[in-house]
C-alpha cells in the first residue's frame, strides 16, 4: 500500500544540513569576536560612547567581520525557518511564506550592511 522512501538523504538535504552547521560555527566565532571586541572597547573608554564605537567600526577588519556576522546570522536564520516552514506549514501558503522568508532575510542583510557601511564611512571621514 505505502512504499517506503530510501534511507539515503537527498543531496539538497545534506547540503542544507552542512550549511546550517557551518553557519552555526561561523556565528559562534564571529559573535564571540564581536562581544570580546566591544568588551575591550568598553575598558578603553568608560563609559563606551558613540564616537569610540564609530571609531572602532571605521577600522576595515571590524567592518568586514561585522558584515560577515550579519550575513552568516541572517543565512542561518533563513535556513532554520525554511526547515520549520517546510515541516509544519501545509497548503498554498507554504510557498508564499518561503518567498516572504527569503525577502525578509535579504532585506535585513541589505539594511544592516547599509547601516554598518554608513557608520563606518562617516566615522572615517
Amino acid at each position: 500500500m505505502f512504499k517506503a522512501l530510501s534511507a539515503d538523504a537527498s543531496p539538497e538535504a545534506t547540503e542544507h544540513w552542512w550549511h546550517q552547521r557551518l553557519t552555526a560555527g561561523a556565528n559562534l566565532f564571529l559573535l564571540l569576536w564581536f562581544v570580546v571586541s566591544l568588551a575591550l572597547l568598553g575598558f578603553q573608554a568608560s563609559p563606551l560612547d558613540w564616537s569610540t564605537f564609530t571609531g572602532w567600526l571605521a577600522q576595515p577588519l571590524a567592518v568586514i567581520l561585522t558584515l560577515l556576522l550579519i550575513g552568516s546570522t541572517a543565512y542561518h536564520f533563513r535556513l532554520g525557518l525554511q526547515v520549520f516552514t517546510e515541516d509544519y506549514v501545509k497548503g498554498a501558503g507554504r510557498a508564499a511564506l518561503l518567498v516572504a522568508l527569503n525577502f525578509f532575510a535579504v532585506a535585513i542583510v541589505v539594511w544592516a550592511a547599509f547601516s554598518i557601511l554608513k557608520v563606518a564611512f562617516t566615522a572615517a571621514a
